[in-house]
């Protein structure tokens, strides 16, 4: 494979790591702010009770482990999925 070859497609996989990362960023990061956020300005929304729990401790206490993991699943399942089409590109 020539040098020229090769650095466009680590670019190509670059950008579209850097896009994966960004949209499992953005959601993590709205789940962080939001919720303090629903406290602060929508507390009664806050407060509404779902199986025994408010809205707020459900989303912190039962949810936000599972969240985690199905973002990180997603994030690492993308990752190998950009490797494996860069590495059938070299292939080519």
């Amino acid at each position: 494979m020539d040098q020229h070859k090769a650095a466009e497609l680590s670019r190509r996989m670059m950008k579209k790591q850097l896009k994966l990362s960004l949209s499992v960023a953005a959601i993590f990061i709205s789940i962080l702010v939001g919720l303090p956020l629903v406290n602060l300005y929508l507390p009664e929304l806050a407060k509404t009770q779902v199986a025994g729990f408010t809205l707020t401790w459900l989303i912190l206490g039962v949810l936000f482990f599972p969240l985690t993991w199905i973002l990180s699943s997603w994030f690492v399942k993308g990752t190998e999925r950009i490797d494996a089409e860069i590495v059938a590109e070299e292939t080519k």
